[in-house]
């Protein structure tokens, strides 16, 4: 990473100790009791059309510039230099724009998307956004040690071109699903999204594309999905995530950063140490570590094969005489 990632992050940190300096956002009071696993808590128990007009209103805005910013660069398409092209400074001053409003809009009117939609498409969103994320890398990295798919490529081409819009869609819907809290589960999420944004802020840069950048805002979601599982999922489900990535990363991740053989055997060592002393006394709970793995793999064959299946039929409709 460079000076001009670790200055972002320090303005991210600023911006959460802004956060936590005009909580408290909200009261038990305000809620209806937790109904389970599909039930997202924090919403108001009598929304109001105020308080609806406010968070769609206001998503509905931030989406909308966003793409319309990426289309300009995409128009413009400037080269990738070490500083910010103007669409990003205007691309960073509309999401700290919008970063300020959510925090009054939860302050004084409090609900965010959640009111109206499905818990599961907020964790989906970001869930595809990982995958595609595999299939982009894929060429460059491997998704299996180091070893890319070749049927995977085709697609990840199409998703590299358009990813921006995706991704934008993905973090700024999450961002507006949940209301702005100072609670630490809530924090490191809006960290996360604040990360996020400034890297979506970013493109044609080279502050986009730096390896190591890149691999933290990948992996951070283990830190994240870990302590939420911890605070709100009884029993050990907690360690299921921080397995699940820790074997993501050794299988895929760490081997599109330059580690020499003696770094990759090390992690991989650490890891397999970690394995042994977690799951020593209930080794069959130990499948459990490639439960993430595995869902993620899986979605990048489906989701190449969905991409592949109007090439195999347009292929299959040829006469047998001018196929290939």
């Amino acid at each position: 990473m460079t000076f001009a990632h670790t200055t972002a992050i320090l303005v991210c940190l600023l911006i959460m100790a802004l956060i936590v300096a005009l909580g408290p956002y909200s009261s038990p009071d305000m809620f209806v009791p937790d109904k389970g696993v599909l039930w997202y808590y924090w919403q108001l128990a009598e929304p109001n059309f105020w308080t609806r007009f406010s968070a769609w209103g206001l998503y509905g805005l931030h989406q909308l510039g966003l793409w319309g910013l990426i289309a300009w660069a995409q128009i413009k398409r400037p080269g990738y230099t070490s500083g910010a092209h103007l669409v990003n400074v205007i691309a960073i001053g509309f999401n700290l724009l919008f970063v300020g409003l959510h925090i009054l809009q939860t302050k004084y009117l409090y609900d965010g998307l959640a009111q109206d939609t499905s818990i599961l498409s907020s964790q989906f969103s970001v869930i595809f956004m990982l995958v595609f994320v595999l299939m982009m890398e894929n060429g460059r990295r491997g998704l299996f040690f180091g070893h890319n798919i070749d049927f995977i490529e085709r697609p990840a081409g199409f998703i590299r071109r358009y990813h921006g819009y995706y991704f934008s869609w993905a973090i700024v819907y999450t961002f507006w699903f949940h209301p702005i809290e100072d609670r630490l589960g809530h924090l490191l999420g809006t960290f996360y999204i604040l990360l996020l944004l400034l890297q979506g802020s970013m493109f044609f840069t080279r502050f986009h594309r730096d390896r190591v950048w890149t691999l933290l805002l990948e992996i951070f979601v283990l830190f994240h999905g870990a302590l939420v599982a911890y605070m709100n999922m009884r029993g050990d489900a907690w360690i299921m995530f921080v397995f699940g990535f820790f074997t993501l990363f050794v299988i895929t991740q760490m081997h599109g950063i330059g580690l020499g053989k003696k770094a990759r055997w090390g992690i991989v060592a650490t890891y397999l140490l970690c394995v042994l002393v977690t799951y020593n006394d209930r080794w069959l709970e130990s499948v459990e570590v490639l439960r993430i793995p595995m869902a993620e793999f899986a979605l990048v064959y489906l989701f190449a094969a969905l991409a592949w299946t109007p090439v195999l039929l347009r292929y299959a409709r040829r006469p047998p005489g001018k196929r290939e």
